[in-house]
């Protein structure tokens, strides 16, 4: 109670009021300090999720409403850095830095590259072996994001046998972890580079 407190502090020189615990009149000043102890947290709860970069829940929210679509990714982090990212969009947005900078939004580290002919970009998951989780929903975004005269070529990556032997010396091994043959090619734990 800290409001509380603040406000007998204030009363106590008037020297008019009773403000031991247990009166009537320090039993009212409880009562206005529990809601402006409450009103303070909810203002600091407002000003926190009014900024992006602080935001945790209903702030993201409200941002990811103002968008056409939503950004692939889960934790707080994840998501104010995809909205920044998507909010950075303009018209001026399709040099392959900023392009890149875009795709961040979409919530994995994409990457796009410019083809061999004018026209054309190549957009790899260097984070991700095999099609990403939620690819249709990052395809479509990624498609809109991009000028639509530009054609999009999709490069996915799956482990090598010398990236997989890294992991598992015997297939033995690989098995007794329960992973499929899809899972061996597909596993990345972050500790191996994208080829």
């Amino acid at each position: 109670m800290i409001y509380e407190d603040y406000l007998a502090a204030l009363l106590r020189p008037l020297g008019v009021y009773d403000l031991r615990a247990g009166t009537v009149n320090r039993g009212e000043l409880g009562a206005y300090g529990k809601r402006l102890d409450h009103m303070e947290q909810e203002l600091e709860d407002t000003a926190r999720e009014m900024n992006l970069a602080t935001a945790r829940s209903f702030g993201l929210e409200r941002v990811e409403e103002l968008l056409p679509y939503r950004p692939v990714c889960n934790t707080p982090g994840q998501r104010r850095a995809a909205l920044a990212a998507l909010l950075r969009i303009g018209g001026d947005s399709f040099t392959p830095a900023a392009i890149n900078d875009t795709l961040r939004g979409c919530g994995l580290n994409a990457r796009a590259e410019e083809g061999n002919q004018p026209g054309y970009v190549k957009v790899y998951f260097p984070d991700v072996a095999g099609i990403p989780e939620g690819f249709q929903e990052l395809r479509t975004i990624i498609e809109e994001i991009l000028p639509s005269h530009v054609d999009v070529t999709y490069v996915f990556w799956y482990n090598t046998w010398a990236m997989a032997a890294q992991r598992h010396p015997t297939w033995g091994h690989a098995q007794a972890t329960g992973l499929s043959w899809y899972g061996v090619a597909t596993e990345n734990d972050g500790d191996l580079d994208w080829p």
